[in-house]
C-alpha cells in the first residue's frame, strides 16, 4: 500500500538550510516494525507519521496524532517534528477544529498556531508556500541543577575545562536533554565534541553572540540572533541534529526573561553549514512559544511490505 508523502525544511524558508523532517500521511495501519525501518531509512534526525487521533486525544481536541521516530528510536516528542508534521497536515488539506492546531503525541497535547509571516517577509502565504507556524513548549519533565559528575562528562564530551561551562541544567521536554551555556556563540562553534566520551547525554549547548557579531550570520532578512545553539545527541543515531526545537524550547524556558531576552532569535546549524532559525518568546505568565519557517522540499508517495 502507498502512503502520501512529504519531506518538510524546518526552520528555514530558504530549501535544504534547515532541518529535514519525513511525514508519512495516513499511517494507521503501519506497524512499529515499518515506522522503526523507514526512520533508519530516511536517516534524518527524524520521521514522523500522522495517525488519527485516540479516543483521549479527540476528546482534548486534537486534530491529528504523530508518532515521531529517530534512527535510533521513537520519541514522545521533538520540536522540528512537531512544526513540520503540522505543516505538511495543513498543505495536505487539513483543517483544525478550534482556533488553533492541536496535536496529540507521547506527551499528550501541544498547541500549535499559524505566524503567518516568514523570514522572507511575505504575508497570507499559499498552502503550498512557507509558512510560520509555532508550539508551545510542554512543560518540563526534567530541570533544575547539573551533578558535578554530569559537568565532568560534559566537559569531557565537549573537550572542554569544567570551568569553560558558565551555567548548566537539565532541560528535558521529552528527548532528555541537558544544557550548558559556554562564555559566548564562537566557543559553542569552535567545539568538536567527542561522541565516544557523551555517551548516552542528549547534550545542548548555548552560547550568546556580542552586539555587531552576527551579521555574517543573517539569512533571508531575519532578526539578528541572540544566541548560537548546538544539539549533540549520538545515542540516537545522530552525531550533531541540524536544528532542534525541544532543545530551543528547554533554553527558552531555563533562560528566557532573565539570562536571555523574553524575545529572541537562535541561530542553528551554523557548523553543519545550515542556516536554521529559531524564534522563542517567553510571555508574562511562563509559557513559552517556539516558532520557525517550514517549507515543503519533496512530494511523493512511499510503498511499505
Amino acid at each position: 500500500m502507498r502512503h502520501p508523502f512529504r519531506q518538510v525544511d524546518v526552520f528555514s524558508s530558504v530549501p535544504t538550510s534547515g532541518n529535514p523532517v519525513a511525514v508519512v500521511h495516513d499511517a494507521d495501519g503501519l506497524t512499529d516494525d515499518q515506522m522503526a525501518a523507514f526512520a533508519r531509512w530516511t536517516n534524518l534526525s527524524e520521521t514522523t507519521f500522522l495517525l488519527t487521533p485516540t479516543a483521549d486525544g479527540r476528546a482534548g481536541g486534537a486534530d491529528y496524532r504523530v508518532r515521531i521516530w529517530t534512527p535510533g528510536g521513537e520519541l514522545p516528542f521533538a520540536g522540528h517534528p512537531t512544526l513540520g508534521t503540522a505543516h505538511a497536515w495543513l498543505e495536505a488539506g487539513g483543517e483544525p477544529g478550534g482556533e488553533g492546531v492541536v496535536q496529540e503525541c507521547g506527551v499528550g497535547l501541544v498547541r500549535l498556531r499559524r505566524d503567518g509571516v516568514t523570514d522572507t517577509q511575505v504575508e497570507d502565504q499559499p498552502k503550498d508556500q512557507p509558512q510560520r507556524l509555532a508550539f508551545a513548549a510542554p512543560p518540563l519533565l526534567r530541570s533544575g541543577p547539573v551533578d558535578d559528575a554530569h559537568v565532568v562528562q560534559i566537559a569531557a564530551a565537549l573537550r572542554i575545562e569544567v570551568s569553560d561551562v558558565v551555567r548548566s541544567a537539565w532541560v528535558d521536554n521529552g528527548p532528555g536533554w541537558v544544557a550548558v551555556q559556554l562564555r559566548d556563540a564562537e566557543a559553542v562553534l569552535a567545539l568538536e565534541p567527542d561522541p565516544v566520551a557523551m555517551g548516552d547525554l542528549k547534550l545542548g549547548v548555548v552560547g550568546e553572540y556580542g552586539v555587531g557579531a552576527v551579521g555574517e550570520h543573517r539569512v533571508g532578512g531575519s532578526s539578528e540572533p541572540a544566541v548560537e545553539v548546538r544539539a549533540f545527541v549520538p545515542s540516537f543515531g545522530v552525531g550533531e541534529d541540524p536544528v532542534t526545537g525541544s532543545l530551543n524550547a528547554g533554553i527558552g524556558q531555563w533562560l528566557g526573561g532573565d539570562v536571555l531576552p523574553s524575545s529572541y532569535v537562535a541561530s542553528q546549524g551554523t557548523a553543519l553549514d545550515r542556516q536554521g532559525r529559531v524564534h522563542v518568546d517567553k510571555l508574562p505568565d511562563g509559557e513559552v512559544w517556539v516558532g520557525g519557517d517550514t517549507v515543503t522540499t519533496i512530494v511523493g508517495q512511499v510503498s511499505f511490505q
